[in-house]
């Protein structure tokens, strides 16, 4: 596998993880033990995420917050609450995928996989918070349950088919930059409209 392939895994995986990192360590570890996805020897050190106490906190993380997730306002809470957690769980899964016996690729991968999941956690965050000012619940459950589907089909596809993972990471990093300018224009929006209003 070449640098390309690792590089785009690294990258899709750690902008997955900006979404749902419990999803991302628990959906990886049950395809490694079903063995789904035929991990390289190289991504060897990804096998402590079939570790079963790793993997049933990382389901239980997941239950958590797929169901945090759907509700109205307690979603921008507990993505508040991850603002630390998913970058730093990006990072580590990129510094996981990378060749261990290059400590400067590797600080790349930890430095670049965490600023990756900060970018796809505040675009998820930015989104969601637009979502959440509609009066109707609906819109709120079908965007979580499509970041649901995308997270896993799309860690598949990286995993799967490592030469596409570039292009998955670059579609991803779009879509999270697309998704924090929309969000800044709305509330822009909503700001001006309010404070017209006081004046």
């Amino acid at each position: 596998m070449g640098i390309m392939e690792i590089i785009g895994i690294a990258g899709s995986v750690s902008l997955l993880a900006g979404w749902r990192l419990y999803l991302c360590v628990f959906a990886t570890g049950l395809a490694m033990r079903f063995d789904v996805i035929p991990i390289p020897e190289h991504l060897a050190s990804l096998g402590v995420l079939e570790n079963p106490w790793v993997m049933g906190i990382a389901a239980i993380a997941a239950i958590a917050e797929f169901f945090a997730d759907k509700v109205m306002w307690l979603d921008s809470a507990w993505d508040t609450v991850h603002t630390l957690i998913r970058p730093v769980g990006g990072a580590l899964l990129a510094l996981a995928i990378v060749d261990p016996s290059d400590p400067a690729t590797q600080v790349v991968a930890f430095i670049l996989g965490g600023g990756a999941s900060f970018l796809a956690h505040g675009g998820k965050a930015s989104a969601r918070a637009v979502v959440n000012t509609s009066p109707e619940p609906v819109s709120n459950l079908v965007t979580s349950s499509a970041e649901d589907v995308a997270t896993v089909g799309l860690l598949y596809v990286a995993y799967e088919y490592p030469t596409v993972a570039a292009a998955v990471a670059g579609v991803l990093l779009a879509l999270a930059v697309g998704l924090l300018w929309m969000a800044q224009r709305i509330v822009r929006r909503v700001f001006f409209r309010t404070r017209k209003v006081v004046d």
